[in-house]
């Protein structure tokens, strides 16, 4: 894999269904914007065939992004962030973009794609066991 398109994989404490449930929960808590949930094992499914778990969630702050596509317009493709969550026979693992990678492939300064780094704490988040309420 070529080193501008890192890919940070973590496992996540929870089924597919509740990790993703938890992220929704964690961006809106954060004011984070969801664009979409694609659920690709259902989407498997309508056309008769099966797939894992398989969740990607695309997100951003268009006060974060929009900065990042003024300095590079082909940044676009790589944002809004995408975070994939699947299961892993029986493991639930999440991966995304490094926001570094995404800095380097758009030769852009770290200052410009600063914000973007906060998927590593908000995906750090996701390790944790949920506490019951």
């Amino acid at each position: 894999m070529d080193d501008h398109d890192r890919v940070i994989t973590k496992a996540a404490a929870g089924t597919v269904a509740e990790v993703t449930a938890r992220f929704r929960d964690l961006l809106s808590a954060k004011g984070v914007t969801i664009f979409a949930v694609i659920d690709q094992a259902a989407a498997a499914r309508t056309a008769g065939l099966t797939l894992r778990d398989t969740v990607l969630v695309i997100f951003g702050n268009p006060a974060a992004g929009t900065p990042v596509m003024q300095a590079a317009p082909l940044s676009a493709l790589d944002l809004p962030l995408k975070l994939l969550i699947w299961d892993d026979d029986g493991m639930t693992r999440l991966a995304y973009y490094s926001p570094e990678a995404i800095s380097e492939r758009h030769g852009l300064p770290m200052e410009t794609t600063a914000a973007l780094a906060a998927i590593h704490t908000l995906t750090d988040a996701l390790a944790e066991p949920h506490p019951l309420s």
